[in-house]
């Protein structure tokens, strides 16, 4: 096995040629443009096939520094925080509510899937547990935590290669599902957003042309997101004091939140980023080399050798969550646009992870109009409390099967 080592310099190039591609694909396919799938998923798709292929044939892996992918996740999640207004996080209160209890109630569905699932083809009921929230709605990182748990009290040795393996299929097709789901809503259900609504939380809609974006607000953006990236790291340092451990993300999000609603109410006269082109770029560049780096680093060939039980087990898990979010999450959250943008963005969170919840629901806002009633609710579900909440479901279902 040979294998290449990329410097961040190299692994940022390879991000940008990556959603590049991505952006000719869906220029070039009408199936892509016609049903929202984001850029970043096309093209880092096809990245992590090409990546496969040197693999399989030449017996060449490629390794990526992806260290400068955690920046551009802190630094997505922070222009999502002050893009939050308290008028619309009022208004987000019960669906935020809503959202949450479908989500929860989601985590004993998905595992109650994997174990019938796992039951009738023969395996452990355990791998079950490792197919179903700990890996498709926990994604990479609560597998890598759990697994050597599964190995070392449970002995299922291929716990790790079973749940990486789930978690890649889940983040692929969770940003392949999104947007198709929402078209087919909006479209049958004639849904059009809420004409109050006018600029975009992330990105700018495909048809608006001569977008301003000019020096000055640019430069106060980054100014500001540098600011509130350190409130946010320093929120976690003094949480953590107390025992409570929160992603950097998460508190910068919430160090956003708290600044764009407080900041220019003090200071009247004070500009402030909100709503401007200037801060939707950066949230959709951070947000497409975040996934694109995701997606191409993705080792597709570990999907090769979990097994024909481990696929079927999956694809029920997949059509689990189609079902769940047409019939039950759409109609919960109120059967209106913003319902059916929560719903794109669903399917990515309860198969892969919040940034590919984000992706989905930002590839269907460019092109059917905002909602940020969406931006608010599916990342603090996705990003603070179902991760909370699934470590005590999986304890459960554990002590249930000891």
């Amino acid at each position: 096995m040979n294998i290449i080592q990329l410097d961040v310099r190299q692994t940022i190039l390879i991000a940008i040629l990556v959603l590049y591609i991505g952006k000719y694909l869906t220029k070039k396919i009408g199936f892509l443009q016609n049903f929202n799938i984001p850029d970043a998923v096309s093209g880092g798709v096809l990245a992590s096939l090409f990546f496969g292929i040197l693999y399989a044939i030449f017996q060449l892996q490629v390794e990526f520094s992806l260290n400068i992918r955690d920046a551009l996740l802190i630094i997505f999640f922070t222009t999502i925080g002050l893009s939050s207004k308290l008028k619309t996080l009022l208004q987000g209160g019960k669906p935020l509510l809503i959202l949450l209890g479908v989500a929860v109630s989601f985590l004993f569905l998905q595992n109650l899937t994997g174990l019938a699932v796992a039951s009738i083809m023969g395996l452990d009921k355990r791998i079950g547990l490792i197919s179903g929230s700990i890996s498709l709605s926990g994604g990479h990182g609560t597998t890598i935590a759990w697994a050597p748990i599964f190995r070392e009290t449970y002995g299922i040795e291929n716990a790790l290669e079973i749940g990486i393996a789930s978690a890649t299929f889940g983040l692929v097709l969770g940003g392949l599902i999104g947007g198709p789901v929402a078209q087919w809503l909006i479209v049958k259900n004639k849904l059009k957003m809420n004409d109050s609504e006018e600029n975009l939380t992330v990105g700018i809609k495909r048809e608006q042309q001569n977008i301003k974006i000019d020096y000055d607000t640019m430069l106060y953006s980054l100014f500001v997101l540098g600011i509130t990236i350190g409130v946010g790291l320093q929120i976690n340092y003094l949480v953590s004091l107390m025992g409570v451990k929160l992603p950097d993300f998460v508190a910068c999000l919430l160090a956003g939140i708290i600044l764009t609603n407080t900041i220019p109410l003090i200071f009247k006269k004070l500009p402030w980023p909100t709503d401007t082109p200037s801060l939707a770029l950066i949230a959709d560049v951070s947000l497409g080399l975040f996934l694109a780096m995701s997606l191409m680093s993705l080792q597709l060939w570990t999907l090769a050798g979990v097994g024909g039980s481990i696929v079927i087990l999956l694809l029920a898990q997949f059509l689990l969550s189609i079902i769940y979010t047409t019939f039950l999450v759409f109609p919960i959250m109120g059967k209106d646009y913003n319902a059916a943008v929560i719903a794109s963005g669903y399917v990515g969170l309860s198969l892969g992870a919040t940034p590919t919840a984000i992706a989905n629901m930002t590839a269907v806002t460019e092109k059917f109009g905002a909602s940020a009633q969406a931006f608010i609710i599916v990342p603090l579900v996705g990003a603070f409390f179902i991760d909370i909440v699934n470590a005590f479901v999986i304890q459960r279902f554990l002590n249930l099967l000891s």
